[in-house]
């Protein structure tokens, strides 16, 4: 897999919560990250799925997995990692809230 197939693939979705809502407002994007993902390799991702935007600071998380009750079942959710991206520029139309 070349790197450029790889950039295309780090970011798996936007996160979309109030409280993530209410960081668009300050240029600062959620958005669920592979968990070998890079710094460095999730503001190149992020620049290459947004062009014109220029990244100015990458934090991630790691949100580990919890367990869940549905009825009787018992099972535990997928662990996962998140990246909160400050872009400098124009927002991104895409995931500004309404």
């Amino acid at each position: 897999m070349s790197s450029k197939e790889r950039l295309y693939e780090i970011i798996k979705k936007p996160i979309i919560t109030e409280k993530s809502m209410m960081a668009t407002t300050m240029g600062q994007y959620t958005f669920e990250v592979l968990e070998d993902a890079t710094k460095i390799e999730i503001a190149q991702a992020v620049e290459l799925a947004f062009p014109g935007r220029k990244v100015k600071k990458v934090r991630t998380v790691y949100m580990p997995s919890h367990s869940k009750r549905m009825g009787y079942k018992f099972g535990r959710t997928d662990s996962s990692r998140k990246a909160i991206v400050t872009i400098e520029g124009d927002p991104i139309e895409e995931l500004v809230g309404a």
